[in-house]
């Protein structure tokens, strides 16, 4: 198993819309996510900041890397945009964190 940890960043006043829409997570979002590998993604915020930290578990790096590339994922990096900083592909501003500590 592999361990991911990033964190994104939401636009002022966007945090309950960004955490509606996730709550409402389309079915097909939900089965690409684990046909790709996600064995455990969850989604932290700092609402403080605005800053959002995604820790995710995958069985398979390669696998994963082609989210990506799936018409489900576009669509969905093109319905979030404007709630949170993107790219100019839509897909969302991440930073990689390192891992430090683990029990």
């Amino acid at each position: 198993m592999v361990k991911i940890g990033f964190k994104m960043k939401i636009y002022p006043d966007k945090l309950e819309e960004y955490e509606k829409r996730h709550n409402q997570l389309w079915p097909e979002m939900r089965q690409m996510l684990k046909e790709h590998g996600a064995i455990s993604y969850s989604i932290f915020a700092d609402p403080e900041t605005n800053y959002l930290f995604g820790y995710l578990e995958i069985d398979d790096e390669t696998k994963w890397s082609n989210t990506a590339n799936t018409e489900i994922n576009q669509k969905w990096w093109d319905y979030m945009k404007d709630v949170m900083e993107t790219n100019p592909d839509n897909s969302p501003v991440t930073v990689d964190l390192k891992q430090v500590f683990e029990i």
